[in-house]
Formats: C-alpha cells, structure tokens, sequence
C-alpha cells in the first residue's frame, strides 16, 4: 500500500529561495535568503546575527554532514529550535507541523538550501523535520540551535524516515 503524500505548491520566495507546502508556511517557521557578500579575495556570508527579528538565544553552533541520496529524518524537539545553513552541496529539507494546537497543524513544507543557493530556516519546538542530500558531493550543515545538547536527557525525539503519519516521500521527483 502507498502512503498518500501532500501535493505542495509555492508558499514562499525570497530572490529564489523558495518553500514548496502543503499549506502556508508553516507557524512558526522562517526562511530568508542568506547575505553574501564576495569581493576578489573571496566572499564573506552572514548566517545569523542577533539583531535577526527571529532570534530567540544562542545555545550551540554545531555542523554535520551528509552523503549522496542519505535521508536524515524525522525528529522533532520539545524546546530547542533549530537553524539551518548549508555551506557545501545540496540538500532537500523537509517540515511537517505535528503541533495538535498549531493553525498549520498537518501541513507539509520542503524547501532547497544549497552552497549555490545560500538562506537559512528557522524551525520552531515541535515540528518534524529532517533532510536529504541531494547533489553529488557530501553536504555541510551547520545548525544554530537555542538550547545547549543535554547528554543526559537529549531534547531529541525520532520517526521512521519511511514508514509513519507523515504525508511526505523522499523519492526523488524527476519529470
């Protein structure tokens, strides 16, 4: 039996850095386009700064990285928000609001973050969310996350990336 996924259409698009839902952009989520700056030495981009209208607190900048066609998906946080910017390839992130009380409740959101297309996603405590690399080249991630990881009691809960309520498919679409 195939699970029924979300047929998504543009909800939001900044010079290009675009969102593909379900629905709105999901409560509580934010994308915009990154500041890059290059010059003949090279170029200077700016990730986050404190004075950005969505940040809440700093907790820990950490990377982590991706090989070709891996899915890293789907968990969600209780407390923490996350942030997203990828510094090499290219990867597919997935949103799903899993939130019973949130007005975007069951609504899907997938947008592209890549080295050629600079932005950063802020995603809210509660929605479910992961990603996929999908260029030829292993990708860099770095996270903005407002909480500190907790060895103890990690703020981390976990879904089958394939098998669960989520009305989303990692397959790649060509056509």
């Amino acid at each position: 039996m195939t699970k029924q996924t979300a047929k998504l259409k543009t909800v939001f698009n900044d010079e290009g850095l675009m969102v593909r839902g379900s629905g709105a952009l999901i409560d509580g989520v934010a994308v915009r386009r990154a500041r890059v700056m290059p010059d003949e030495r090279g170029r200077l981009g700016e990730i986050m700064r404190a004075d950005d209208p969505w940040f809440e607190k700093f907790g820990q900048v950490y990377f982590t990285t991706t090989y070709p066609g891996v899915v890293k998906a789907w968990h969600y946080h209780k407390v923490q928000t996350d942030h997203f910017y990828v510094i090499r390839g290219t990867i597919k992130v997935a949103l799903y609001d899993d939130r019973p009380d949130s007005p975007t409740h069951g609504v899907v959101n997938e947008l592209y973050l890549s080295e050629h297309c600079p932005g950063l996603v802020r995603i809210p405590a509660g929605v479910q969310h992961g990603w996929m690399c999908v260029g030829q080249t292993e990708a860099y991630i770095v996270n903005i996350v407002s909480e500190s990881y907790n060895y103890a009691q990690p703020d981390e809960y976990r879904t089958d990336p394939h098998e669960n309520h989520i009305p989303y498919d990692w397959m790649r679409k060509d056509g």
